[in-house]
């Protein structure tokens, strides 16, 4: 059945069963959120295994969006969806019966394969039945990812004290519900196989290049945790080189470099999923003390911040046609908003609880349009490349912020208390820092928190005691703020290259979606 062909009750049902699809997949990422603090003890993990548990329900996401996105024309929309509906029933069910560390670690891992399998379908399978209101859609279809937290979230909240096993269980209440949507739900053939676009015009839209981008995040990825797993060093070299050989075997096969706007936003998208989801832990500290100030539990920051999320994305639609804003127009605007939030954000008093909330609010409305309007930007230029564009630069961004974003922000943070500390107290910098480590950006010496308190425990008196603590919390507080004012270099970076876009467009007449008979006459950017 193509698009056209699909009555309004059947897109409507299929919308609806690709949103719980995706509220599903927030409740698999909340839980292990939350449950990670009663893991530790109950399993007696240490920091950086539980560390591994939660990356574990997120890098497998990036491999399997990309893989079922060069297979899911093949195999069909509804068995994609049905391999996600087993791996999340699955995942609850090796989570809920989990013995320890690997348990857990392949029950995060099976829950992410199905995350990605998810967002492989969903994503084209909307892009299709609104060929024409792409981005609206995909906006909306994306509130599902708030309205998992912000649901999953209260619920863990009220649940309280009750047994870790319970509050793991959630996540059968959307699992079960878009399982049983899916025995009734019609889904359209994909626009681009409706259109006649052949298979390698398909691969063709991303290229050697952009394929090259994807590859060396996937396999560089891969090899780093299993090598971790082995016990030995990361093979770097030999990874990128295994890289470079996939880009240059997928160029040579389809003919084709790539298209350079596309090859632009994969680049882009690292700055966006890095500034969306590298940042909103920091956000989300700052608001810890605020949301206590005016006497609220900060468990609720999360559910506030995917409410307002999940509401301004509903919105999207009047959004774009009272303000007439294209996507990069509406992204270029999202920057401007994210970077007021983050500047006013590492400039406040802690103790200025009201003014942190708002500060929040204009970053939280910025960042929520960024990842499903660059989805709905890529559908609408891209339609030729099918599932595969489309998903391939969401793949990028989930990668991108855990091998180079997170690190990158934890390096900013990391040098910048060790400055600050080094020049307004030398002497305690001496005493708490740590052996200098080497990241991929460069060498760094962290505090050392052992350091930190053998020293403390050798000061004569209580006060003594608290006071160089209270000096080293002080210092890391402000500097954490001052690496906080230099990530909005980013947003800044994201808004020259949205607005050099923007003229481009009007130099050629103004934005427009490309309607695939358009592609075929060569007019995809």
């Amino acid at each position: 059945m193509s698009s056209s062909a699909h009555p309004d009750s059947s897109r409507r049902f299929l919308f609806w069963t690709c949103f719980v699809s995706l509220v599903a997949t927030s409740f698999g990422f909340i839980s292990r959120a939350f449950l990670l603090g009663d893991w530790g003890p109950a399993f007696n993990l240490s920091e950086t295994q539980l560390g591994e548990i939660f990356g574990a329900g997120l890098w497998p996401f990036a491999i399997s969006i990309v893989i079922f996105s060069l297979v899911v024309d093949k195999i069909g929309d509804r068995n994609g969806l049905w391999f996600a509906f087993i791996c999340h029933i699955v995942s609850a069910v090796m989570t809920i019966m989990a013995t320890g560390y690997q348990s857990l670690y392949w029950a995060a891992f099976v829950g992410a394969l199905g995350n990605g399998a998810v967002e492989a379908v969903i994503n084209p399978a909307v892009a299709t039945v609104y060929p024409k209101e792409k981005t609206k859609w995909l906006n909306i279809l994306h509130a599902g990812w708030p309205c998992g937290l912000m649901i999953a979230g209260a619920l863990t909240i009220m649940l309280g004290d009750v047994h870790w096993k319970v509050k793991a269980a959630l996540i059968f209440l959307p699992a079960i519900a878009y399982g049983i949507m899916l025995l009734k739900c019609h889904f359209p053939v994909n626009e681009r196989v409706a259109a006649g676009v052949s298979y390698r015009d398909m691969l063709k839209e991303p290229g050697g290049l952009g394929i090259g981008i994807v590859a060396i995040l996937v396999i560089c990825e891969m090899g780093r945790v299993f090598a971790a797993m082995a016990g030995v060093a990361t093979p770097w070299a030999a990874l990128i080189i295994a890289s470079v050989v996939v880009a240059v075997v997928y160029g040579l096969y389809v003919k084709s470099f790539g298209r350079p706007m596309y090859i632009f936003m994969l680049v882009v998208m690292l700055l966006l999923a890095t500034t969306e989801l590298g940042t909103d832990g920091w956000i989300k500290e700052l608001m810890g003390p605020a949301m206590e100030l005016i006497g609220l539990n900060s468990g609720w920051i999360l559910v506030y911040t995917a409410t307002l999320m999940m509401v301004l994305r509903f919105l999207t639609g009047p959004i774009l046609r009272i303000t007439k804003l294209s996507p990069l127009g509406l992204l270029a605007v999202s920057c401007v908003m994210v970077i007021i939030g983050i500047v006013t954000l590492s400039k406040i008093s802690t103790e200025a609880g009201v003014a942190i909330l708002l500060a929040s609010t204009i970053y939280g409305a910025g960042q929520c349009f960024f990842w499903p309007t660059t989805l709905g930007f890529i559908a609408e230029r891209f339609p030729k490349g099918g599932a595969l564009t489309l998903n391939a630069i969401a793949g990028v961004g989930m990668l991108g912020v855990g091998i180079l974003g997170g690190p990158w922000l934890g390096y900013i943070q990391n040098t910048t208390i060790e400055t600050s500390l080094a020049e307004s107290a030398p002497g305690i910098y001496e005493v708490v820092s740590g052996d200098e480590k080497e990241s991929l950006f460069g060498k760094y010496r962290p505090i050392d928190e052992k350091r930190l308190e053998a020293h403390a425990e050798t000061l004569p008196t209580e006060e003594a005691r608290d006071a160089f603590k209270g000096e080293v919390v002080g210092v890391r507080e402000q500097a954490k703020r001052d690496a906080l004012f230099k990530v909005s270099s980013l947003p800044l970076i994201m808004l020259i290259c949205y607005a050099g876009l923007m003229v481009y467009f009007r130099m050629k007449g103004g934005y427009k979606p490309i309607e695939l008979s358009q592609s075929e006459q060569g007019t995809a950017a």
